[in-house]
């Protein structure tokens, strides 16, 4: 029996790996019981004592850092024709998807001197402002009057403005 002692002690090591379902009821309780010791609330989800904690700490700092630098996209170039076959009317919309406004800019354009048998005899680059503020979210529209030089674009010549690009701050 003093054997069957030694084997208790050694039992109880067995009767844990033979019996996990009992011993595993005791430890649940202290798993929860331990959470609520340290008052974190956040262990029994997150299982982690610090982890849990400084996730909702980044919302509260994600309004403290700046807002995102303004971001334009440009729409291709709707063309019309103008009163001088050397100019156009150039209308492009801009769409700020960043977090800031656009408060100053310039937009260039590109615009093709085309032959009367459709050869792309030249491009002549021109800049004008851009439709400034665009707040931050907002679609701003704007029709520009592109002209070159009236002596580039001779009799049975004509323009055409295939490219915008715009730079802004």
């Amino acid at each position: 029996m003093a054997g069957g002692a030694g084997a208790g002690g050694a039992g109880a090591g067995d009767g844990v790996g033979a019996q996990p379902g009992k011993p595993a009821q005791p430890p649940k309780p202290p798993k929860p019981a331990e959470p609520s010791t340290p008052g974190s609330g956040s262990q029994p989800g997150g299982g982690g004592d610090g982890t849990a904690k400084p996730p909702p700490s980044p919302p509260p700092g994600k309004p403290a850092p700046p807002p995102a630098p303004a971001a334009l996209t440009l729409s291709a170039p709707q063309r019309a024709s103008a009163d001088k076959r050397w100019c156009e009317k150039v209308t492009v919309e801009f769409r700020n998807t960043g977090g800031s406004p656009a408060r100053s800019g310039t937009v260039t354009f590109a615009t093709h001197i085309i032959g009367a048998l459709g050869v792309d005899w030249a491009t002549i680059r021109s800049s004008q402002s851009l439709p400034t503020p665009i707040a931050a979210g907002a679609t701003r529209s704007e029709t520009y009057t592109v002209c070159v030089e009236s002596w580039r674009v001779p009799l049975g010549m004509r323009v055409e403005t295939q490219d915008v690009s715009a730079v802004w701050e």
